[in-house]
């Protein structure tokens, strides 16, 4: 922490440390991760930290962490849904809660018939927070498919193409503003404003881009066609699931970070 060249300056963090699972990880082969023991296994970690004893051991690493970022950083942390909103309390004393960007529902596996009380696990969660509100971020997008488009646009105009709308008013009167004033004989509804100016509304209304709800509200038109290209927007479940073969215990999907790397924009 104390060489100027590191502290001040990382940009991304992602962690995946232990989990308080209080077991012994061993490697088999060099190829899968286990944790029963056999002739041939050896110990890769032992991960024997529990409750308070762990939130401690994690604490101090995320506090330096946090010195280590810059201030348009950010740090993704990898945990599992048993410790999960121990660490998010943790993270929001030490980032603050005003810094918590997403908590992110990763699908890790395929379903299991384990008999127990209770439901299936086949997730974990990766926290995400950054350092300041000036965070660096390059929103990511995938490729639509048939399905998608189908399912997001399910309108078609006259001539074929497929469309959906949007409302053209949000939540928060504007009395006094521009967005607060009647536009085609309408105000905004009751503690709403129009999304753009009146002016804006009648270019839109030119180009035949409104819609009329059936109750007498004006909607934006959005055309698949000219949206394919820029692709939809992630969410926040992510079904990346771990390699079936890991070289080393606890290994990840490396799409999982690279998604994480693209959104930075490395």
């Amino acid at each position: 922490m104390e060489d100027s060249k590191v502290a001040g300056n990382v940009r991304l963090v992602y962690i995946d440390p232990p989990f308080a699972t209080r077991q012994v990880f061993r490697s088999g082969n060099g190829r899968t991760a286990t944790i029963s023991a056999s002739d041939n296994d050896q110990i890769a970690y032992i991960d024997n930290l529990s409750g308070a004893e762990f939130l401690e051991f994690l604490r101090k690493r995320l506090i330096l962490l946090r010195e280590l970022l810059s201030q348009d950083g950010s740090i993704y942390v990898h945990i599992d849904s048993k410790m999960g909103h121990y660490v998010k309390v943790l993270m929001d004393e030490i980032f603050g809660k005003e810094h918590f960007i997403n908590d992110i529902t990763r699908i890790k596996c395929n379903p299991k018939n384990f008999v127990r009380k209770g439901y299936g696990n086949i997730k974990d969660i990766i926290l995400f927070y950054s350092k300041t509100k000036h965070f660096v971020w390059n929103e990511p997008r995938e490729e639509m498919t048939e399905e998608d488009v189908i399912r997001l646009f399910p309108k078609i105009d006259k001539d074929g193409r497929r469309y959906t709308t949007t409302p053209l008013h949000a939540p928060g009167e504007t009395k006094n503003g521009i967005t607060g004033q009647k536009w085609n004989g309408l105000f905004p509804p009751t503690g709403r404003h129009w999304r753009i100016s009146p002016k804006e509304l009648n270019n839109l209304e030119k180009a035949g881009l409104i819609e009329w709800s059936s109750t007498g509200n004006p909607r934006k038109k959005i055309f698949a066609d000219e949206v394919l290209s820029k692709g939809k927007k992630i969410q926040d479940v992510w079904e990346l699931k771990d390699p079936p073969y890991p070289s080393y215990p606890t290994e990840k999907n490396i799409e999982l970070l690279n998604r994480i790397f693209l959104c930075f924009g490395v």
